[in-house]
């Protein structure tokens, strides 16, 4: 008989957080050129640039 391992919810604290970034950055991506959301951080981004004076 085989045996699986049960896995606990404190597995998922182990994840490396590039691992979770690897993970979302794709859907996240897709989902602002979809809904347009791609301008709106060029817009915030120039506008905190030119706050910091760059």
């Amino acid at each position: 008989m085989a045996r699986t391992a049960v896995r606990s919810g404190s597995d998922r604290a182990d994840r490396h957080p590039l691992v979770a970034a690897a993970m979302v950055l794709p859907l996240a991506i897709a989902l602002a050129v979809v809904i347009g959301g791609v301008e709106a951080v060029v817009t915030q981004a120039s506008s905190v640039a030119g706050m910091l004076g760059r």
